[in-house]
């Protein structure tokens, strides 16, 4: 099965495709230097085939490169970023930490 994960900024949202169908999205809010992730939903035809992780992991790469920082309110994508501690640099942290 063939995933593409891409940003559909104008649904404000992650999506993941196999073979050319929407399995899922994750929502998010953008600022100028931080993205806050609010909700990921994985379609229930797909799950248990690993689209959510796909989905987080490319949606994080992206945000990687966009040199932005992410806010976790999501719970699935909160976490995938604690079992995937590679990530963990991406975390916002308030400037009081």
């Amino acid at each position: 099965m063939a995933t593409e994960v891409t940003d559909v900024p104008d649904n404000r949202r992650y999506e993941v495709r196999a073979d050319g169908e929407v399995a899922g999205y994750a929502e998010y809010i953008l600022t100028d230097d931080l993205i806050t992730f609010t909700h990921t939903e994985i379609d229930p035809a797909f799950e248990g085939r690993g689209m959510g992780s796909v989905l987080v992991r490319e949606a994080l790469d992206d945000v990687r490169g966009r040199e932005l920082a992410v806010l976790p309110l999501c719970p699935f994508v909160k976490g995938w970023i604690e079992r995937h501690r590679d990530y963990a640099d991406l975390v916002y942290r308030s400037p009081d930490e």
